[in-house]
């Protein structure tokens, strides 16, 4: 039950703040919903750019399956029957011998195979037998959290943390895994070790779960793109999303909220959903939440690049199979390669080799800034080192995006669950900076989120039909709790 009347304004239109307005829409479909979003189209990072009239993905290329909430959100907003999963798997190296397939049998990159640890030529033989020594090392005892790479460096030994595993993981984050918080990043990794004792036995275990049900595909997109995601949110949510509209300010109005844009707009609310990056979060909060932005201050955040290469006919066929490589880290100018044509391959592609770079993470930003030349001769001269691809591709083009990977540094659990105990009532976060950077889990986030407001505005509008004297001796006891 919410209050007739009702509004709820969401701040931000990727695909965290459409899918909570979607979600308040379906689940009360009296409830006023406003969405603003700063730039002049939804969707955020999952976008897509014109390079050489080809549509490329310029942020995520797909959805994790074994992650259910983005799939099934696809399928009820009628896509379902589009998904497809990649037309390649398996993944290279990147080494100084060149590029090294990984093991097909891992989980997060970690074999759970002692012969396949003893036969990979990704590691030295010194560093494969230090990597088995986490069958015999005893399992860390002390329960607090520790960083990823003290975690991955005390059970498999440094070369396999740095050459290995690290550009897997911490790709995914864009970040330094002697930085991100194994538990807020990777918990399963956690767990592994303190439910078998190492993490060998514990990817094993896993793999053993995966081989006996109906896993499906890893990943699965639309056939179009992820774009087609938002932009069906967008559809559904119709003129409730508006664009160009960046927000100012917020500030209590009675017993409500007033939120002001940057082009001079009020709109009042009963409560206010921000879904953005944590720095836009901590200024359009810091006037009503001092603690909470100082918090959101605490969180830092990488920038990267999507450099994206498309080379002339007949070159499709010099790209090796699989879907790409990582590279670890400070050993070429990209961190990890995707194969577009091999992965989704597409009629527009013909023969063409079509490649995305990834360049910048949490340390190394200073990339991002460079000219857009200088990172595309460096993309495609360290390409055409390990591939026989042309020197120059016939198109490029670079996508910053500034401060847009959020990272899980050690605390990152305890600081989210501060953010939210010290937001003022009626106020809620979600999206990437909090509970995972992945779009299933900024979707189901966003369910959560919904229902968290539908449960605020639920209790509001109890307490407004209660008598006017048993609304202040609530309010009384309320504040004698608190």
């Amino acid at each position: 039950m919410t209050a007739p009347g009702a509004r709820v304004v969401v701040v931000g239109g990727g695909v965290s703040g459409l899918t909570t307005a979607y979600r308040l829409v379906r689940n009360a479909p009296d409830l006023d919903v406003v969405v603003l979003e700063a730039s002049e189209h939804p969707g955020g990072k999952l976008a897509t750019v014109d390079v050489g009239g080809l549509m490329l993905p310029a942020g995520a290329d797909a959805f994790l399956a074994r992650k259910p909430w983005a799939v099934d959100l696809c399928r009820e907003l009628g896509l379902g029957k589009d998904l497809i999963a990649p037309a390649a798997t398996g993944a290279h190296l990147w080494t100084d011998e060149g590029l090294v397939p990984f093991l097909p049998e891992t989980a997060f990159g970690i074999p759970g195979d002692v012969g396949d640890v003893m036969r990979w030529p990704g590691l030295s033989p010194k560093g494969r037998r230090r990597a088995l020594r986490d069958l015999l090392i005893r399992k860390r005892k002390d329960p607090g959290d520790e960083t990823l790479g003290s975690l991955l460096r005390r059970r498999l030994g440094d070369e396999a943390t740095d050459s290995a595993v690290a550009p897997l993981l911490a790709g995914l984050y864009a970040g330094d895994v002697d930085r991100l918080s194994a538990r807020a990043t990777f918990p399963e990794i956690v767990h592994w070790e303190s439910w078998q004792g190492s993490l060998i036995r514990g990817a094993q275990a896993a793999r053993r779960r995966t081989r006996s049900g109906d896993a499906g595909p890893v990943f699965l997109r639309p056939r179009a793109g992820v774009h087609t995601l938002p932009d069906a949110l967008a559809e559904a949510l119709g003129e409730r999303v508006g664009t160009g509209s960046a927000v100012e300010s917020v500030m209590r109005r009675g017993s409500g909220l007033r939120v002001r844009t940057t082009t001079g707009d009020d709109h009042a609310a009963d409560a206010l959903v921000v879904a953005t990056e944590a720095h836009a979060a901590r200024r359009i909060l810091a006037g009503m939440a001092r603690s909470a932005a100082d918090d959101l201050d605490a969180i830092p955040a990488a920038s990267t690049a999507v450099v994206l290469l498309v080379y002339d006919d007949g070159t499709r066929d010099a790209l090796p199979d699989g879907t790409g490589f990582v590279v670890p880290r400070g050993r070429a100018p990209m961190t990890a390669a995707t194969w577009l044509s091999n992965k989704w391959p597409d009629e527009s592609f013909g023969t063409r080799a079509v490649v995305r770079c990834y360049v910048g993470a949490a340390g190394m930003d200073e990339v991002v800034d460079e000219r857009d030349e200088d990172i595309i001769e460096a993309c495609a001269r360290h390409l055409a080192a390990v591939v026989p691809l042309p020197a120059t591709p016939t198109e490029a083009l670079v996508v910053r995006w500034y401060d847009a990977m959020p990272q899980y540094e050690l605390g990152h659990v305890e600081r989210v669950a501060r953010i939210r105990e010290h937001l003022p009532a009626g106020i809620f976060v979600t999206g990437q900076p909090y509970d995972g950077v992945g779009v299933p889990d900024c979707v189901r986030a966003a369910g959560e989120t919904a229902d968290a407001v539908l449960a605020h505005l639920g209790k509001a509008a109890e307490r407004a039909a209660l008598p006017l004297d048993d609304r202040d001796t609530e309010t009384t006891s309320q504040e004698s709790i608190r």
